[in-house]
């Protein structure tokens, strides 16, 4: 692709600037879930520190300077900061970088409204990732107003871009594999091999995706994902076999493959005879 360098900068910085908002609308939420002090709202709050809560002023919110300025510690109750902070925001401006150089739709009207949508969705998810890994958890807080954002892009494609009742169609089987699959696993094992979050996850990401391919092959990923990493981590002694492991991360995870590479993914498996 004709990579345009300025908007290549101006999507790493906010790549930067958005890991560090994901660092605090994750612990915002946890805490306004648990206090319900508005003192914590993500809209009116002012950044604190986690330990001491002193404000924070502009030097201690520059994305990872500020955390390797300070070597890591609060400057002002010289508690350690969680190494959390820079990683988020390295893996969200990746994220964003490589969404942009790997963008599979062309960068008019169309493929700029996805875009955006789509990093709109991808802070959120992330956000998400670090909320389940944290405390095995899917907050509706954050899970519910991405399915307004999904609509929201179906219903720009059907009424701006010629969307056809057939790709309406196929946004709600995705939504039916991809919540459907879930909810009766989580039937059936009473909820212990899969939480109510990850069906509402799973339904909201089938809807996005599309199509019963793109459902299975979210399913598909996010299993094999899953499978690897909880089978090293056995295999290392670091994770017992009857543990518990969040599959949200699993989900973005191979949420962000299959919009990036699902077309070329398919294409590929049709290519081999499966006719997908």
């Amino acid at each position: 692709m004709n990579m345009n360098v300025e908007v290549f900068i101006i999507i790493l910085i906010s790549g930067l600037a958005f890991g560090s908002f994901v660092n605090a609308f994750v612990w915002r939420v946890r805490k306004q879930e648990k206090s319900k002090s508005k003192k914590y709202s993500i809209l009116t709050g002012r950044s604190m520190c986690p330990d001491c809560g002193h404000k924070l002023s502009a030097i201690d919110l520059v994305p990872i300077f500020s955390w390797l300025f300070l070597r890591g510690r609060c400057r002002y109750c010289h508690r350690p900061i969680s190494v959390q902070y820079p990683i988020i925001e390295a893996v969200t401006s990746t994220l964003f970088v490589l969404s942009y150089i790997y963008w599979p739709y062309a960068f008019n009207h169309q493929g700029v409204t996805y875009f955006v949508i789509w990093l709109i969705l991808l802070v959120n998810l992330i956000a998400l990732a670090v909320y389940d890994i944290k405390w095995m958890l899917l907050p509706n807080k954050i899970l519910y107003p991405l399915y307004a954002l999904v609509v929201i892009q179906i219903l720009a494609t059907l009424i701006f871009f010629n969307g056809s009742l057939h790709y309406l169609l196929n946004s709600l089987l995705g939504m039916l594999i991809g919540g459907g699959v879930f909810y009766i696993l989580f039937q059936v094992s009473d909820g212990k091999w899969i939480g109510g979050g990850d069906v509402k996850l799973g339904a909201l990401l089938g809807l996005f995706l599309g199509g019963g391919i793109n459902a299975i092959l979210l399913i598909f990923f996010a299993s094999v994902i899953g499978s690897v990493y909880s089978g090293v981590l056995i295999l290392l002694g670091k994770l017992d076999r009857k543990a518990v492991v969040p599959f949200g991360p699993f989900l973005v995870t191979s949420t962000i493959i299959l919009t990036l590479f699902g077309s070329s993914i398919v294409s590929w498996l049709n290519t081999i005879g499966l006719n997908v």
